[in-house]
């Protein structure tokens, strides 16, 4: 197996030296970057608006590590009066072991769908919801939430950017060494791959096994025209090996 991981760091290079560990050849390639948002400065102020059992979203790992960084600059610490949800497992688990606070997140999976199918978030009149973000993304949570009488604010934590690479060596050094998965693990990740793929190199691409973490992906990816769409339980690198690794994906 080859596999391209196109995540960005450092969980991509963690994937790729966990397949390399098992004897796979992988490949760390990030087509998006990350880095903190300037509304960073604002997350003091915005959590200052909560209320006692007023709700906090973390919606990825990087909301975590860049809310609870800009948290510790300014000596503050989370409060322990606040509900806080994570969108899956991986999320709510690393919030967990930053703060120590209890996190509530879905045991079926990590998508707005899954979290917005927990008991207590049914009827939310007179609360407010503050969501730790990227730059975009979960308009679906927030708008649900807002319609069951929630208050929705948002805090962008961090900002993802695409990362370019010359069209033309893109195809010929993957095609050269005979790429048979890819991980995909967001629409904007999938997005930024597709720009990359020449028109002439679609037909060995769209046969490549494609790797992602939640059915709006895969059916994404196969409306651009991937035939073969695996979907991990969620976009922790351990289900995703899992899923790799796994002789029964369905595809």
């Amino acid at each position: 197996m080859k596999v391209l991981v196109t995540r960005p760091e450092p969980a991509g290079i963690e994937l790729a030296s966990m397949l390399n560990t098992r004897g796979h050849e992988a490949y760390a390639l990030p087509l998006i970057s990350i880095e903190p948002s300037a509304e960073l400065t604002l997350l003091s102020s915005k959590l200052n608006q909560l209320d006692k059992h007023d709700l906090v979203f973390l919606l990825s790992k990087n909301a975590v590590w860049y809310a609870n960084l800009v948290l510790q600059q300014t000596g503050r610490n989370w409060s322990d009066k606040l509900f806080y949800y994570g969108i899956g497992r991986s999320t709510g688990r690393y919030f967990q072991e930053m703060t120590g606070l209890p996190i509530r997140w879905p045991e079926c999976g990590e998508t707005s769908e899954a979290l917005l199918s927990l008991p207590e978030l049914q009827f939310l009149e007179g609360k407010q919801a503050l969501l730790l973000r990227g730059n975009g993304g979960r308009e679906l949570l927030a708008s649900t939430l807002r319609s069951r009488g929630a208050q929705v604010e948002y805090c962008e934590c961090y900002s993802r950017h695409p990362v370019f690479y010359d069209k033309t060596e893109f195809n010929q050094q993957w095609m050269n060494i005979n790429i048979t998965d890819i991980v995909v693990t967001s629409g904007q990740i999938l997005t930024q791959l597709n720009s990359l793929i020449a028109e002439n190199t679609k037909e060995w691409w769209f046969s490549r096994r494609l790797m992602v973490v939640s059915k709006r992906i895969a059916d994404q990816a196969r409306q651009y025209g991937w035939q073969r769409v695996c979907v991990a339980n969620s976009a922790d690198n351990n289900a995703l090996l899992e899923a790799l690794l796994s002789t029964d994906m369905g595809c």
